[in-house]
């Protein structure tokens, strides 16, 4: 389309340029009249300013063409060439985030670092949605083969397509603008938490380059299941990034098992001349079959291995090494995207090496650690992975820490507070809503101020959450200002009616209860309750906060009995939609326990408020300010 613009603007300037040699023409015919020849020469003269004025017109549009195919080309995987690949082409998949296996000589003669594919179970379901085109993402845990089988699954049904693939999150813009002028083409986006964010991909952009007919455009994309359910929680109370689930939301979501299925199984055994998948099936045990290919089990021994004492030639230990690999697990448990700076890391990875034993450990040097710490094991992957000043970690380590860890184990704050004050404002903003999560409010507060810092359209965001945390801290007076100024400006330019408006609304109203001025809150919680409702429907999980808030307005101004009818009538709906141990869910029923509690009813209120207890001690932790609510409620309670 833009090429067609340039090509219609340079006909016009050589038909200007034509014109502006008329008078001469005419006086080679010797056409000598003076009223022609006067009026063609007057147009010449006029013509030339106006040539003029296109020639800079049309320098402007292909300087602006060039400048925006160098932001693909620089942003894309290319060919040797600089042109962009069709998805037939691409046929190396490690190129596109595959974790590489031991490599064997193929029939060519070439090293084969990617194993013969095992049909997943899940194939058909994801290859139908290719086919129908749209938003399409696989999630599972690191090293289910979410990569390998989009790849092989976008191969079999849209070869003919333009493949996108951003290197990172600052090439994604351009090639949105680019996607959305094609007519065929996948946008490939592995593991997704790295392109969300600010200057990330917004639902906006999903309704540009989908929402439109005579075209078949995919956003193929890959996600692990601990981020999916960091990114989507819908508890809005915790600082899950609004923008974030909006996304995630519009897509058709495939799970893929890290452990086979006995069908899938049976399957791999059939290819087991494949030497790699024959050693997984005998030696991979309780492992996940890609997972043994990618050697995950190896590299985790290796990392945990690798802090033994460097006192031996025979047998050195790498404790700089394992510290590096350490921090770079928890900055990313910390909230921070796949892709660190490597600075971060090295700041990072002094806590650790000091922690296990500083000096005593006789460490390796820096460039030393890093050299081992980035090595390719068993010819697949390293624990680290660098690109220029950018650090990765093997998602295998991340997901075992985790696992190991358990939900409620809290990254050091020396470490989030490096993360908080020093990454960029996406990943400033994830840090903050996980800490925000864990009750760890003070470094929310840092987190979401260096984002709000940034400009662009979700500063207000970061504004509207650091105030959130601002009154978990005691400080109703900073929240309330913060509040209504976010409220002021998304007024003015959403409307007082735009649910992220009546989100900060609600929010405002809370801190009016924390300051007395219950009957003022009660007010505003009704009028946004019922606008929400209107706007969002009555089980949409901000309608059902603002109900929830409502309640607690009305209990605190004297009317126990309506507030224990609406906490009951969304506790309801909680228990159903989330389940009994969601944190909203026991939100609402800590909430209740307090109206039964004002009604006189202690011995119910009692008996709900030890089971908020105990359901936030194994969702939150023993430590969680929300757990320590609770059971000050409880003790509280005749």
């Amino acid at each position: 389309m833009r090429e067609r613009r340039h090509g219609r603007l340079m006909v016009i300037v050589a038909g200007l340029g034509a014109l502006t040699a008329a008078p001469g023409v005419m006086l080679a015919f010797r056409i000598t009249s003076p009223w022609p020849v006067s009026a063609v020469s007057a147009a010449a003269a006029g013509t030339v300013a106006v040539l003029a004025l296109w020639q800079e017109r049309a320098k402007q549009a292909y300087k602006q063409a060039d400048d925006d195919r160098a932001r693909v080309l620089n942003g894309a995987l290319a060919r040797a060439d600089g042109s962009l690949l069709r998805v037939r082409e691409a046929a190396d998949p490690i190129l596109l985030g595959v974790h590489p296996a031991a490599a064997v000589p193929s029939e060519e003669g070439a090293a084969d670092r990617v194993p013969a594919y095992v049909p997943r179970d899940a194939d058909g379901e994801l290859r139908e949605a290719l086919a129908r085109g749209g938003f399409v993402l696989l999630v599972g845990d690191s090293t289910a083969g979410k990569s390998r089988s989009a790849w092989e699954a976008m191969r079999a049904t849209l070869g003919d397509h333009l493949l996108l693939v951003p290197k990172d999150r600052e090439a994604l813009p351009a090639l949105v603008a680019l996607a959305a002028r094609e007519r065929r083409c996948v946008l490939w986006l592995n593991d997704l938490e790295g392109y969300l964010g600010a200057g990330g991909l917004r639902r906006e952009d999903l309704g540009r380059l989908l929402g439109e007919d005579g075209h078949h455009r995919v956003v193929l994309a890959t996600l692990r299941t601990a981020e999916e359910a960091l990114l989507t929680g819908e508890d809005e109370d915790r600082g899950a990034p609004k923008h974030a689930a909006e996304v995630i939301r519009q897509a058709h979501r495939v799970y893929l098992s890290r452990l086979f299925s006995t069908a899938e199984s049976d399957r791999a055994r059939l290819r087991a001349w494949d030497p790699r998948i024959e050693s997984a099936l005998t030696l991979g045990g309780g492992y996940g079959l890609a997972e043994y290919l990618a050697a995950g089990p190896d590299l985790l021994r290796l990392w945990q291995d690798a802090w033994s004492p460097n006192t031996s030639a025979h047998a050195p230990g790498h404790p700089r090494a394992a510290a590096l690999v350490t921090a770079a697990v928890d900055i990313r448990r910390a909230g921070h995207a796949a892709s660190m700076p490597r600075a971060l890391v090295e700041a990072a990875h002094a806590y650790y090496l000091e922690r296990h034993g500083g000096e005593r450990l006789r460490p390796e040097p820096p460039e030393e650690a890093w050299e081992w710490a980035t090595r390719p094991r068993r010819a697949t992957t390293a624990l680290l992975q660098r690109s220029g000043d950018r650090v990765g970690v093997f998602d295998y380590l991340l997901d075992v820490a985790q696992r190991a860890a358990g939900p409620t184990a809290l990254v050091p704050e020396p470490v989030v507070r490096l993360i908080v004050t020093g990454a960029d404002p996406a990943d400033a903003e994830r840090a903050a809503a996980t800490a925000y999560a864990q009750g760890r409010y003070e470094l929310a507060v840092t987190g979401w101020r260096r984002a709000a810092a940034a400009p662009g359209p979700d500063a207000l965001n970061s504004r509207n959450n650091a105030a959130r945390a601002l009154r978990r801290l005691g400080r109703p007076a900073e929240a309330l200002a913060e509040h209504r100024a976010v409220a002021a400006a998304r007024t003015a330019t959403l409307g007082a009616a735009h649910p992220d408006t009546l989100i900060v609304r609600d929010n405002l109203a809370n801190v009016l209860r924390d300051l007395g001025r219950v009957e003022e809150a009660e007010a505003e919680h009704r009028a946004v309750l019922a606008l929400l409702t209107e706007v969002r429907g009555p089980e949409d999980a901000f309608t059902l906060f603002s109900r929830d808030n409502h309640a607690v307005a009305l209990r605190e101004m004297g009317r126990p009995a309506e507030a224990e009818s609406e906490h009951r009538a969304v506790l309801d709906i909680r228990e159903r939609v989330l389940g009994p141990d969601h944190p909203d869910t026991l939100r609402t029923r800590h909430h209740l326990a307090l109206a039964l509690r004002s009604l006189g009813r202690s011995a119910q209120a009692g008996e709900l408020l030890a089971s908020v207890v105990a359901g936030r001690t194994r969702v939150l932790g023993p430590d969680h300010p929300d757990t320590a609510a609770a059971a000050a409620d409880l003790a509280g309670t005749a």
